[in-house]
């Protein structure tokens, strides 16, 4: 017999299985939007209403330390990407400061050589060297007996030349004063360092000092104002026509400043050469110096590379190639530095050989990389890579050789102190 239900009983167990069908539902989109947003708003208004009660009765107190907080963590990250990404791409290679010897009995004659000798030197700089021009000599206690002419530049630097082409002879030597004041010159807010190093030429006509007679206040003093500034700052000293009575407290200054002896010029050509090479060719010999302190511990790694190889230790080999890998990145900076100082034909070889050595050491390595897969392997064309490797060593060798006979005469081409 068939059961017929009543629909008033049935109405119960119908919505409550329609119920049940809605909450298992995946609403379609477009479709069911209005559908989904009343439910939303059905299901989630009054949480919603909660939170935002939560939200406005805080602290006003709790407020603003959050909103310090907030803003100390976007500086801090936001000074992290500057310092650890920006900064470095726009800072110069160097900084180097000209302090130039304005004091009477220079002369006018002794001035123009100075600022032709600026100008060579400009001309040949590097393109991200930054460059500025100081000059001393005055009254003594006066706040203008030394004077800060340019800021740091890099790139074209008009400026400099023309303020070197107008300097005039005045007032006594304020040597001392003029170096302490350059030490402060690199340690002003907002300066980008140089990433490599921060340099200061002195070329003076006088070894004497006008208002310091006591060599040992001196010295103590130019040593206690570079220790303070905290900075790596190089001085290189150029005497020209300094009369000899004066040559030894020279010395004493240069000591004080923890700088080798000065270079001591009679001649235009003398100084031009002293000035253009402490300014250019010393940092393309530091350049060449770290591409080849670099690679040269990478060709001692490969060397052990082919010696765990022939020992049957693969491992130790892949350790090896891997370590003498790390050095290419190393070397990159210093060959871009070294591309911005291609001005002189000696610069541009020394640059050139430096890129090749780095891509001799390259083959060297992936030579080496090949013999050890070949020696793995048991393949039986492993003495066709030994002797590839064998060749691609010989090259670098000689590509070795090649730059050290090049930096060996810019080397000896180098001004003598006296």
């Amino acid at each position: 017999m068939t059961h017929t239900s009543d629909p008033a009983e049935e109405e119960p167990q119908v919505r409550q299985q329609a119920t049940a069908a809605d909450q298992a539902r995946i609403f379609q989109a477009g479709r069911d939007q209005n559908i989904a947003e009343r439910d939303l708003h059905i299901h989630t208004g009054r949480q919603r209403k909660v939170f935002v009660k939560y939200l406005v009765q805080l602290p006003r107190s709790i407020k603003v330390v959050l909103l310090l907080l907030l803003c100390v963590a976007l500086i801090a990250g936001g000074g992290w990407i500057a310092s650890r990404w920006i900064l470095p791409e726009v800072a110069p290679t160097y900084r180097t400061q000209f302090l130039v010897d304005t004091a009477r009995g220079t002369g006018p004659r002794g001035l123009a050589d100075v600022a032709a000798s600026m100008r060579t030197t400009v001309g040949n700089s590097g393109d991200s060297d930054a460059l500025s021009l100081r000059a001393f000599g005055g009254a003594c206690g006066e706040s203008d007996n030394t004077r800060r002419l340019t800021d740091f530049a890099t790139g074209e630097r008009p400026e400099l030349v023309r303020a070197a082409e107008g300097l005039r002879a005045a007032g006594e030597p304020t040597l001392v004063r003029g170096i302490v004041e350059a030490v402060q010159d690199f340690s002003r807010p907002f300066d980008l360092a140089a990433t490599q190093m921060n340099r200061v030429i002195v070329i003076t006509r006088h070894g004497t000092d006008a208002c310091d007679d006591d060599i040992a206040f001196v010295e103590n003093e130019i040593r206690e104002r570079i220790r303070a500034a905290g900075l790596r700052l190089e001085f290189r000293l150029i005497g020209y026509q300094v009369p000899k009575a004066q040559r030894e407290r020279l010395r004493r200054i240069a000591a004080g400043a923890r700088a080798p002896d000065p270079v001591l010029a009679d001649t235009p050509q003398e100084l031009q050469t002293a000035v253009d090479w402490y300014a250019n060719d010393e940092p393309v010999m530091r350049g060449a110096r770290k591409v080849i302190d670099a690679l040269n511990p990478a060709a001692e790694q490969v060397d052990a590379a082919v010696r765990a190889i022939d020992g049957g230790r693969f491992e130790a080999a892949e350790k090896h190639l891997g370590t003498a890998r790390g050095a290419d990145a190393r070397v990159s900076s210093v060959l871009e530095d070294l591309a911005g100082r291609t001005k002189k034909a000696t610069e541009s070889d020394i640059h050139a050989r430096a890129a090749r050595l780095r891509d001799r050491q390259r083959r060297v390595i992936a030579a080496a990389g090949e013999l050890l897969d070949a020696e793995r392997s048991g393949a039986a064309g492993s003495s066709y890579h030994r002797a590839a490797y064998r060749r691609a060593a010989d090259a670098y060798n000689t590509e070795v050789e090649a730059l050290n006979m090049t930096l060996a005469k810019l080397r000896d081409a180098a001004p003598v102190a006296s």
